[in-house]
């Protein structure tokens, strides 16, 4: 006699984790493996889910922020414990300054050995780590919470304000046994994450009726205004409005850059003399010097802002019209009320005044840019860089430094949202082969990363990624032998030799990198060279890299945050 009970099937936490992340349309993780998570990225892949591996976790992070961006959806960066988590953690806190969807997943040490301090492989109290850095952080110990935790850890990345989340894993965890009846049923379908916040119709009226009475109005956007995906309304409520508009580095696109209502070219002259500013997306913080100052001149200034998070409102100065809500719904509401109530375009004195100035900027400009000055600098090679991505609007653009952002951001322009990706809010170099590894993988469109050669030394290993994964990008690297330039002596007379602070090895190859990889090498030393090998290395579709050589003396200490680089005045006797 046989007994045809059968056993329940089983899952484990493993599996949980990837049926939680592919039940929520997650379809891609960026990390790198080790113990305790390396089959859980073997069993993603294996499950249909996409696994980018990089050599170093802050990287994948980076790539992971900026799919978030992207998508709208929380990228997923997958890390060891401890060191690897916290490489990973300077990922996470930067996607959280940008409001970027991120979460950052990591195995952990076991929770009993971690409390009691009894010293386990990689200990670490992960959890409270992440805490000031993350928007939100949680820790899953049983197998059966593993559904509700991931839905909390994307409804926490997406809603409201974005931001990086943490999610830690023990190790005893992944590999605990479940029912999988179960288990199935544990899991979790987060439903409207990111539910529209309406903005109160008397703040709707407000911001209309300080529009109206405006002489030199402006509107002023954000990376948020690209993030939002409300591109059709905010063209709108910019063309009807007729209001000159100012983008940030990362909203170049959401209108073309050569919209004539753009004032990109005319920057210093209309926040000076604007005297209403509508802020889409974007914060006063360091980047438009607070809202006050000199920047900002001598004309009173009234602010409309726009955004999801309230305690954003008179965070540097007074705003006299918020507008709290999602961006969409925000631009809809004002796009309507200038529909119902009628708007007068703004004073022709002002548009007349801002044309006039952006002529004679853009004049200048291109004198700048027709010369052809040996050894190339910055513009001379940067003109060739516009003149072929102007064919091209659909390719991402990647940019970080000093001296090679300040002067990429200015005269490369973008013409699609969501194209640009550069330094950020906080400013920092290393994002540049993390976001062009991301913005690869998730868009299937080509990346040109433009890089200073310092920013470019942060994550230049992962060009091994980008062979690996055969990923159509192509790092264009401003070599001027140094950091800001190579040309610092050595201060210190009793050691000839010594190497100055802000020297690399001179003449560099950089090229011959890629090679090593599989990918292909381009040395140029002028502007001709440089259009041949980029029209060359875009059309292959293949990694390339191309080191283009410039005047060691091109560049400024610091670019342009020389104010926020101290200098000693001392001289020591």
């Amino acid at each position: 006699m046989t007994d045809s009970t059968q056993a329940p099937a089983m899952t484990d936490g493993f599996h949980l984790v990837i049926d939680a992340l592919k039940h929520n349309d997650i379809d891609t993780i960026f990390g790198l493996v080790g113990i305790p998570i390396t089959d859980l990225a073997r069993l993603a892949q294996a499950e249909g889910m996409r696994f980018i591996g990089f050599r170093h976790e802050q990287h994948a992070g980076n790539a992971a922020a900026i799919a978030g961006y992207i998508t709208q959806k929380p990228g997923i960066c997958l890390t060891v414990s401890a060191p690897g988590f916290l490489n990973g953690l300077t990922a996470l806190a930067n996607a959280t300054t940008n409001c970027f969807p991120m979460i950052l997943i990591s195995g952990s040490s076991e929770r009993e050995i971690v409390d009691l301090q009894q010293g386990d492989y990689e200990e670490m109290d992960q959890l409270n780590a992440a805490k000031p850095y993350a928007k939100a952080s949680y820790r899953i110990n049983k197998a059966e919470d593993i559904g509700i935790g991931i839905a909390r850890a994307i409804r926490a990345a997406v809603s409201g304000r974005p931001g990086g989340v943490y999610l830690d894993l023990p190790a005893q965890l992944l590999a605990q046994s479940l029912d999988a009846e179960h288990g199935k049923r544990s899991l979790v379908k987060v439903v409207d994450p990111v539910p529209r916040q309406i903005p109160a119709p008397d703040s709707i009226q407000r911001a209309l009726d300080l529009l109206k009475g405006a002489k030199k109005p402006l509107i002023l956007l954000g990376k948020g205004a690209a993030y939002a995906q409300a591109d059709a309304d905010i063209r709108a409520f910019v063309e009807n409005s007729g209001i000159p508009y100012l983008p940030m580095s990362m909203a170049k696109g959401l209108l073309p850059d050569n919209h004539e209502q753009s004032a990109s070219a005319a920057r210093s002259f209309v926040l000076a003399e604007a005297d209403v500013v509508v802020l889409i997306g974007a914060r006063l913080n360091w980047l438009l010097s607070h809202g006050k100052g000199k920047t900002w001149g001598a004309v009173p200034k009234k602010f409309i802002q726009i955004d999801i998070s309230p305690t954003e409102i008179d965070s540097n100065v007074a705003i006299a019209a918020p507008l709290i809500g999602d961006i969409g719904s925000c631009v809809a509401a004002l796009i309507k009320g200038i529909a119902d109530n009628g708007h007068a375009k703004p004073d022709t004195a002002w548009t007349s005044a801002i044309a006039e100035r952006k002529d004679k900027n853009l004049s200048k400009m291109a004198a700048t840019l027709a010369l052809n000055p040996s050894p190339m600098n910055f513009h001379s090679a940067l003109r060739s860089i516009r003149d072929i991505l102007k064919t091209r609007p659909d390719i991402n653009v990647v940019n970080e430094g000093a001296n090679t952002l300040d002067y990429a951001r200015s005269i490369i322009d973008m013409y699609e949202p969501r194209k640009r990706f550069d330094s950020g809010t906080w400013g920092i170099m290393g994002i540049g082969m993390g976001y062009a590894i991301g913005a690869a993988v998730i868009t299937g469109k080509p990346v040109v990363a433009i890089e200073g050669d310092s920013a470019f030394g942060f994550s230049g290993m992962e060009l091994e990624t980008i062979c690996r994964y055969d990923l159509p990008v192509v790092t264009i690297i401003f070599n001027n032998n140094g950091v800001y330039k190579g040309t610092d002596p050595n201060l210190n007379p009793n050691v000839p030799n010594d190497v100055p602070v802000t020297s690399f090895v001179k003449g560099a190859r950089y090229d011959k990198m890629i090679e090593a990889f599989g990918g292909i090498g381009y040395n140029v030393t002028t502007p001709e060279e440089m259009t041949a090998a980029l029209t060359e290395a875009i059309a292959s579709g293949k990694p390339s890299l191309i080191n283009a050589v410039i005047d060691p003396n091109a560049g400024t200490e610091s670019g342009r945050l020389t104010n926020l680089n101290p200098q000693s005045a001392a001289s020591k006797k």
